[in-house]
């Protein structure tokens, strides 16, 4: 564990033990994330290709037995939050508490005895950036009544209820793509994942040693997955996989692509989200063999036709980040595209490593130029997913 990680610990456990007069049982970490590729394909049982950022969601948490559930964040500020386990009822909390209140219920409704527990929180996770922030929240809070109750859940499952607790307590339709990297990847590594049977492979993924960087910009344009866009992108996706006969649109061959598109006729808002999710499925796939062959300069191109597809076919896209890839490009970059469920949020910028600074100058001069929030822009590092840390 780094010198800063072993701080955050520390202080987070300091901060607890005067929020609730006792040391916590332990603290726990759990990261958020960077997508390389595969963008709105989880919820379509296709593949995605996420890593773990240095950022984590770090919870110092205590166990109870009696039925209560206390809450406190030193991101959100204000006073503890305190609930009953009985009383917690889907999409009825609308606060940042329905995140670690979500998981209590999703572990209880799965049948595991969490009588309660005692939580504070304190997230280096940029909110709203794209780089989830929220299943890092839940995943540590997992994590922590996994240990502390000796449940002996894997980190899978942990993904698997932390997706539920967002699905149904918060009510948001997001896949389990954000959670599985969370609670699953490994440092100096991207993870390969099938989100139909959960199958990982970790793919080395180690830019530093080829003189490359990864840099995440955040156009701090804030975005909801709860809100109504991303679930139409979803409810869109289901209907052109009931259309087209097909569990889901994982089953579309890229090969068959063309022939998918003209069974679905005239229905062109269909037609271009089946487009997107079968050619980024591809994509994805193609990432990883180039990775594996060592030609990791070459997936550039990629990440440009991604953002594209995101850009025209599902329409996720914004000015600022469309700014980005643009202006990253022409300023020399081998790569570039919106990372996350879109609507805002980040970019991703592939660079040599010494172009960083005049890719990283030509973005912020662009964004004054037009007038947006200057944004914030650092290197994303591989890191490892949710562990105990004290």
């Amino acid at each position: 564990m780094s010198e800063s990680s072993a701080a955050a610990a520390e202080a987070v456990a300091a901060r607890f033990e005067e929020l609730y007069g006792s040391a916590p049982d332990g603290v726990w970490a759990a990261p958020g994330r960077v997508n390389l590729i595969g963008e709105h394909t989880d919820y379509n049982d296709g593949f995605v290709m996420p890593f773990a950022l240095p950022h984590t969601a770090v919870a110092a948490v205590s166990r109870r037995d009696d039925g209560v559930v206390r809450l406190h964040s030193d991101d959100i500020g204000g006073r503890v939050v305190e609930l009953s386990v009985d009383d917690l009822v889907p999409e009825s909390d609308k606060r940042w508490t329905a995140y670690p209140a979500g998981v209590v219920w999703a572990l209880r409704e799965a049948g595991h005895a969490v009588t309660g527990a005692d939580v504070h929180l304190a997230s280096s996770v940029p909110a709203g950036a794209g780089l989830s922030s929220s299943a890092a929240l839940e995943v540590v809070v997992a994590l922590a009544l996994n240990d502390l109750y000796d449940l002996g859940l894997r980190g899978w499952q942990l993904a698997r209820l932390s997706q539920r607790a967002e699905n149904v307590y918060v009510g948001a339709p997001v896949g389990i793509m954000d959670q599985t990297a969370s609670a699953c990847c490994e440092a100096g590594h991207a993870l390969f994942l099938d989100t139909r049977d959960l199958s990982q492979r970790q793919i080395p993924f180690d830019l530093a040693a080829e003189g490359m960087r990864l840099l995440v910009v955040d156009t701090r344009v804030k975005h909801s997955h709860s809100e109504g866009e991303y679930g139409k992108r979803r409810e869109g996706c289901e209907k052109g996989a009931a259309l087209l006969g097909v569990d889901a649109l994982r089953d579309v061959a890229h090969d068959d692509l063309d022939a998918a598109l003209a069974r679905l006729g005239d229905d062109e808002e269909v037609r271009r989200l089946v487009r997107h999710v079968v050619t980024e499925d591809r994509r994805v796939e193609q990432v990883v063999s180039l990775l594996e062959s060592g030609d990791t300069r070459a997936i550039g191109p990629l990440l440009i036709e991604g953002h594209a597809s995101l850009r025209d076919d599902f329409r996720v896209s914004c000015p600022e980040l469309d700014l980005v890839v643009d202006t990253a490009a022409s300023a020399g970059a081998l790569g570039a595209r919106m990372t996350g469920g879109g609507f805002g949020g980040s970019a991703i910028v592939l660079v040599e490593e010494g172009d960083v600074p005049a890719v990283t100058k030509a973005v912020e001069e662009a964004f004054a130029e037009a007038g947006f929030k200057t944004p914030r822009v650092f290197e994303a590092v591989p890191s490892a997913g949710a562990r105990r840390v004290r």
